[in-house]
Formats: structure tokens, C-alpha cells, sequence
């Protein structure tokens, strides 16, 4: 029994000493391992590149900072006013368009030639088909005589023909292509010339001697005078001129036979 017991003890006391081994020969690796990784922990940076053989790169300058551009504000553009329709240059009469005139001095045939020249104004606004004004009230108008011819007696038409020629509107003068419509015209008798004093007393000189030589007396004579004198006035009236006069501020209408362009103002 004693000798069991000692066996026993023996055996656990062996078994404590190996546990105790196992126990130390752990916390030995253990240790060592701490140990390593510690050693791989604090290696510099240099130690590993070495080992390696990678060589360290060269140190690059650095960037400057990119320049930051002051922002400019953008600005729209503004926004175009609405168009306008443009303004016509000139305004235009259209052909057959009238014009009313009156003649600024008295125009007659008793002493009016072809060619002489003529002014008259235009009595009243002159409006294009879209009602503005291209001929103000007051402009004047030059013209021409064509034909000034009295009346050979009073049973006969005498003749005044007029052509107009230009217009001045605003201090430009516009040539005008017109004819005459119409002219505030009268006739008027000259009175007794010398041409006719001559015809009575040639008749009365003529109806003397007739009178003297049929009564063969004064008498006879002074009858044939007054017979010949009354024949003779007579004669003078029926061969008198009646002259075509146009007085001043007469009217004359014209008509426009072409398009008649006119600045128009500003």
C-alpha cells in the first residue's frame, strides 16, 4: 500500500512538472512572437525601401497654388426696343391729282407776249392719297405763256394759254408736269384807241363828201358826216379787240399728269 501511494505520488508530481514546462515554453513563444511583430511594427520606412532595392524619389517643387480669376459679372444684353415702321424720305402726288392756284398779278393779252413768265401761289393744302400734306398752302408756282391772243371783236374767243412749270415747296423748287383745267377769266373791251377815232373819222370824212356831192349843198354835206361818222363808229365797235385778262388773285386749276415726288419736312 505505501509503495502504491509513493508511486502515485510521484506520478502526479511528474505531471505537475510538465504542465509547469508546457506552461513556460507557451509564454516563451508567446513573448517571442510579441517581440517580432513589435520589431516589423517600429522598422523605418528607409529599412524596408533598402531592403528592397527601390531608390527613393526625388523630392518634386511645389505647385504654386492655381491663380483664382476674379469672377466678372455677366451682363445681358439689352433687350432691343420694338421696331419702329421707317418714315417715308418724300412723299409723293399720285397723276391726276389737282392743284387750285391763284395768279399773283393781273395776267391780260393786251399786253401779254408768248413766253413771258407767270407766278401764281397754291391756294390750299395738297394731301396724297393717305391724307398728309405735300404741298402747304402759300407755295409758289412759275410758269409760262403760251399764247396771249385779244379777241378780234366781240362774237370771238380770244386765247391765254398758261403752262406751269415748277413748284417751290420750303425754298426747293419741284418741276410739275400739268395741264390747265380751268381759269377764272373775263373779257374785257379796250375802250376808244386811236384806231378807232381813225375809223369814225374816216367815215364821217368818207360820208361828207357823198353828202356834198348828192345834196350839192352844205346841208348834204353835214348829213353825209353824221351818216358817215355813225357808220364809221360802227365799224370801230365791230372791229374793236376784247381782251382775255386774268386778274390777280383769279383762280387756275391745273392737273398733275405725272407722279410729283416732295421732300417731305422735318
Amino acid at each position: 500500500m505505501i509503495t502504491l501511494r509513493k508511486d502515485g505520488a510521484r506520478l502526479a508530481a511528474a505531471l505537475a512538472a510538465a504542465a509547469l514546462f508546457g506552461c513556460a515554453r507557451g509564454e516563451q513563444a508567446s513573448q517571442r512572437a510579441d517581440s517580432t511583430a513589435r520589431n516589423l511594427t517600429l522598422a523605418p520606412a528607409e529599412t524596408t525601401a533598402a531592403m528592397r532595392d527601390v531608390p527613393a524619389p526625388e523630392p518634386q517643387p511645389a505647385r504654386p497654388a492655381p491663380e483664382r480669376k476674379a469672377s466678372v459679372p455677366v451682363r445681358k444684353p439689352a433687350a432691343k426696343p420694338a421696331a419702329t415702321p421707317t418714315t417715308p424720305s418724300t412723299l409723293t402726288l399720285a397723276a391726276g391729282t389737282k392743284l387750285s392756284l391763284s395768279v399773283t398779278d393781273t395776267i391780260s393779252t393786251r399786253s401779254a407776249k408768248p413766253g413771258d413768265g407767270f407766278t401764281a401761289t397754291v391756294s390750299e393744302d395738297v394731301r396724297d392719297a393717305s391724307g398728309r400734306v405735300v404741298i402747304p398752302a402759300g407755295a409758289s408756282v412759275s410758269g409760262t405763256i403760251v399764247a396771249a391772243e385779244p379777241a378780234p371783236n366781240p362774237r370771238s374767243a380770244g386765247r391765254l394759254e398758261l403752262d406751269v412749270r415748277t413748284v417751290t415747296v420750303r425754298g426747293t423748287g419741284y418741276p410739275v408736269e400739268a395741264t390747265v383745267e380751268s381759269k377764272d377769266s373775263v373779257m374785257q373791251g379796250r375802250g376808244v384807241t386811236g384806231g378807232d377815232a381813225a375809223k369814225v373819222g374816216g367815215g364821217a370824212a368818207a360820208g361828207a363828201i357823198v353828202g356834198k356831192i348828192l345834196g350839192g349843198n352844205k346841208k348834204g354835206a353835214v348829213i353825209g358826216g353824221l351818216a358817215g361818222a355813225a357808220a364809221g363808229a360802227a365799224a370801230a365797235r365791230a372791229s374793236r379787240d376784247i381782251d382775255v385778262v386774268l386778274p390777280k388773285g383769279a383762280g387756275i386749276t391745273i392737273r398733275l399728269t405725272r407722279p410729283l415726288a416732295v421732300r417731305r419736312a422735318t
